[in-house]
């Protein structure tokens, strides 16, 4: 399972970064914007796939999707 960004969506609200900081992140971007990061190209072990289906579900703006 891997877990996908759109980036057009996304506005960095930083919601799925505080449930998982494991694979979230929020950094500035070269133009000073904050963009959302996510660790290993969205690869995430088993262990951590309740609290990412739940930062999935809890997006403010539906940026974020799993793909099987």
């Amino acid at each position: 399972m891997k877990v996908i960004v759109d980036p057009v969506a996304c506005e960095a609200n930083a919601v799925c970064a505080r449930l998982v900081p494991q694979v979230f992140s929020i950094h500035e971007d070269e133009d000073g914007e904050d963009v959302l990061a996510i660790a290993d190209d969205g690869e995430f072990p088993p262990e951590l796939a309740d609290g990412i289906r739940d930062a999935v579900s809890r997006c403010p703006k539906m940026a974020l999707n799993l793909q099987d």
